[in-house]
C-alpha cells in the first residue's frame, strides 16, 4: 500500500465505486418511515386535492352573477367534510376554508370583503374568477410522480404520502453497522479515570451519527490493542454487518491494528488521505464486508465521517444524492499558511452588518471536539491555499452533511 496521499475526491470516488447498494425492502406503517428511504417510485393514485376547494373562509360564486352595489343571496352553507349540491344561480354559498367548491361555482371571496345583510351578502372588493380557489390535482395530478425512489422521507414527505391516502410505504433495509473503538486507554463514561484513561468519546459520537444517517448498529465495542483480538472482532462483526466503522488503529504506530489485519487478513484499498483532519483513513474489507477505518481523534472522527463516510452510505442506501451541494461564502478568518491537505474547517455562520460570513473555531486541533459544538457546520480550504478575510469558500452545514 502506497503512502501516497490520496485525493478526496478520489477517495470519495473510490468508496463510492465499492458500495453495495442495499436491494432488501420492507413494508412499514406510514408512522414509521421518517428518516427511511423510500424503496420505488411513488406515483399519485388519484389527484391531489381530490376536488376544488376554498382557501379561505368566505363566499363562493359566480363571477358573472357580481353586480356592484347589488347584495347576492345566500342559498346555502358548506362547512369542510360535506359535499355541496350545485350553486343555485344569482346566489352565493358561505363556504369555509378546505371545503369542496360547489359546481357552477368559480370563484371565492373572502370573509372580510363581504357585508353580511338581511337580502344576502354586499360584496366590497373586485371579482374575478378563479380566485381563492385550489383546483383539483393542483398539488398532484393522477399517475404523477409523486416522490421518486431513494427519497429519504422527512416530515414533508410523510405528509404527502398521506395526502395520497397511503398507510404503509416500502422501505429500504437499513443499513446494518458495527461500530468498534480501538484503544486500551478508553473507558466508558460514567467509571473513574486511571491514569492514562480516557473516555470513549467516539463511541457515542459514531452512534449518535449512525442513528442520523438511519443506520441499524448491531455491534458496538470497545476493542483493546491486541492484534487477535482486533482480527477476531472484526471477523464477528463482518458476520452480522453490512458495514464496519472503527475509530483508531489505522496510523503507523506499533498499536495500531485495524490497518495491519486488513492488510493481513482481508484487503486495503485506501489508506491516508489529502484531508485535514484525517490523514490515516483507511478504507478495505474483511470476510467481504467494507471497512471505514477511521482516525481515532474525536473531531477527526466527525469531520472524516461526515466528508467521506456519509457519501459511502447514502450510496449503499440508493439515495439520489450521495453528495451535499454546499453555498459560498465570504471567509471571515484568515489562513497563512496552505497546507498540501485540503482543510474541513469546523465554522459557522455570522451575520456581520447584515451581511453573512463564516467564522472559524478559533483552535482546530483534531482532539478540540467542542469546536464542533461551537460551529454549524464545515467550510473548505482548498489544497495548497490561503486564504484572506473576504474570500468565498464552500460551506456546508451540518444539517446538510447529514441529511
Amino acid at each position: 500500500m502506497t503512502a501516497t496521499l490520496t485525493p478526496v475526491e478520489e477517495a470519495i470516488a473510490h468508496l463510492l465505486g465499492k458500495a453495495p447498494v442495499i436491494t432488501a425492502t420492507e413494508a412499514l406503517p406510514l408512522t414509521e418511515s421518517y428518516g427511511r428511504i423510500l424503496a420505488r417510485d411513488y406515483q399519485a393514485p388519484a389527484d391531489v386535492p381530490p376536488a376544488d376547494n376554498s382557501a379561505v373562509d368566505g363566499y363562493a360564486l359566480r363571477a358573472e352573477d357580481y353586480v356592484p352595489g347589488q347584495a347576492l343571496p345566500l342559498s346555502d352553507r358548506i362547512p369542510a367534510g360535506s359535499a355541496p349540491s350545485p350553486l343555485k344561480p344569482g346566489t352565493a354559498a358561505r363556504i369555509f376554508t378546505g371545503s369542496e367548491v360547489p359546481a357552477g361555482a368559480d370563484t371565492v371571496v373572502m370573509q372580510e370583503r363581504v357585508e353580511v345583510t338581511d337580502s344576502g351578502i354586499l360584496i366590497n372588493a373586485d371579482i374575478k374568477a378563479d380566485q381563492n380557489i385550489r383546483r383539483r390535482g393542483q398539488d398532484l395530478a393522477k399517475g404523477s410522480l409523486a416522490l421518486a425512489k431513494g427519497t429519504k422521507v422527512r416530515a414533508q414527505e410523510m405528509g404527502l404520502l398521506a395526502s395520497m391516502g397511503l398507510a404503509e410505504v416500502t422501505l429500504v433495509r437499513k443499513l446494518r453497522v458495527a461500530i468498534l473503538s480501538t484503544g486500551d486507554e478508553l473507558v466508558d463514561p460514567g467509571n473513574p479515570l486511571e491514569a492514562g484513561q480516557i473516555y470513549n468519546t467516539n463511541r457515542f459520537t459514531l452512534l449518535a451519527l449512525a442513528a442520523e444517517a438511519g443506520c441499524e448498529v448491531v455491534l458496538c465495542e470497545t476493542l483493546r490493542d491486541n492484534r487477535t483480538v482486533t482480527r477476531e472482532t472484526l471477523e464477528r462483526a463482518a458476520a452480522q454487518a453490512d458495514l464496519i466503522i472503527t475509530s483508531g488503529g489505522v496510523s503507523v504506530g506499533e498499536e495500531d491494528h485495524v490497518r495491519a489485519v486488513l492488510e493481513e487478513s482481508g484487503e486495503l484499498s485506501l489508506w491516508r488521505l489529502a484531508i485535514k483532519p484525517g490523514k490515516p483513513l483507511a478504507f478495505g474489507s474483511i470476510k467481504g464486508t467494507p471497512v471505514l477505518g477511521l482516525p481515532g481523534n474525536p473531531a477527526t472522527v466527525l469531520v472524516t465521517f461526515l466528508v467521506v463516510g456519509m457519501p459511502y452510505i447514502r450510496t449503499c442506501q440508493g439515495r439520489l444524492r450521495t453528495y451535499p451541494v454546499g453555498q459560498q461564502v465570504p471567509a471571515a478568518f484568515n489562513v497563512t499558511s496552505p497546507s498540501i491537505r485540503r482543510e474541513f474547517v469546523r465554522a459557522r455562520l455570522e451575520s456581520v452588518e447584515g451581511k453573512t460570513q463564516v467564522n472559524a473555531y478559533p483552535n482546530q486541533s483534531s482532539g478540540v471536539l467542542s469546536s464542533a459544538c461551537w460551529a454549524d457546520g464545515l467550510a473548505i480550504v482548498p489544497e495548497h491555499s490561503t486564504v484572506a478575510a473576504g474570500d468565498l469558500l464552500t460551506y456546508y452545514p451540518f444539517t446538510e452533511l447529514l441529511s
